[in-house]
């Protein structure tokens, strides 16, 4: 639960030197870290729990273990090459599926972020979370072909769900949204070849979610 195992701070930063990924598309500058460092603090978190270890209460500054590790576990969240490869392959899909007709028949050209989340994510994830373990989830919410916009994807910690019918809700831990249990994003099932609302109230400003894929977790020794 996020109000137990979450950090005792969100994730906002002051000022602070540039976190610089190197990845197939050349360096993506995350700003400073007052850009956000959610992938870091979601594993981070996800580090502790695993450990039986409560998460520190205060921010840490520049300099500090704590710092260094989240940091650290923010790179290691963007699984480079691949995970970074695949934020970028999923920012350049379409949100519903691609077809033409060819003779009165419809002929499938591409799977859109829907279909993907749906049909392949989803049951992974699903999985995760009926065995008790969390799940950190890549969250893309933008569409562009520009690399720099890589930074404006999200990561989150997935740690329970409920289902009524179709519709599905994910229960997760944002570092947006410090300690609070309500966070959620919510789909509906029953027609993923079409373009898929994600609700939620993810700490994203006016970003939607256009969909989410299950990331790459490795656990790390606490510092």
């Amino acid at each position: 639960m996020p109000s137990r195992d979450g950090f005792g701070f969100d994730n906002s930063w002051p000022s602070q030197p540039a976190v610089v990924l190197p990845t197939p598309f050349g360096e993506i500058r995350l700003g400073d870290a007052s850009a956000g460092l959610c992938g870091g603090m979601a594993f981070a978190a996800l580090d502790h729990w695993r450990a039986g270890v409560a998460p520190p209460t205060e921010r840490p500054g520049q300099g500090e273990r704590l710092y260094r590790f989240i940091v650290d576990r923010l790179i290691d969240s963007w699984h480079l090459p691949t995970g970074v490869v695949q934020y970028y392959q999923w920012m350049n899909l379409p949100d519903a599926d691609t077809t033409f007709n060819v003779f009165g028949r419809r002929v499938l050209t591409e799977r859109g972020l829907g279909w993907r989340t749906i049909r392949t994510q989803w049951p992974q994830v699903r999985a995760d979370l009926k065995r008790g373990v969390p799940v950190p989830l890549g969250v893309v919410t933008v569409a562009s072909r520009d690399p720099r916009d890589l930074a404006a994807n999200h990561q989150v910690l997935a740690f329970g769900h409920s289902t009524e019918g179709s519709r599905v809700t994910l229960k997760v831990y944002d570092p947006n949204r410090g300690r609070r249990d309500d966070v959620f994003i919510a789909f509906d099932t029953s027609a993923p070849a079409r373009t898929t609302t994600f609700e939620h109230n993810l700490g994203l400003g006016r970003r939607r979610v256009r969909g989410f894929f299950r990331a790459a977790y490795t656990p790390a020794t606490l510092p």
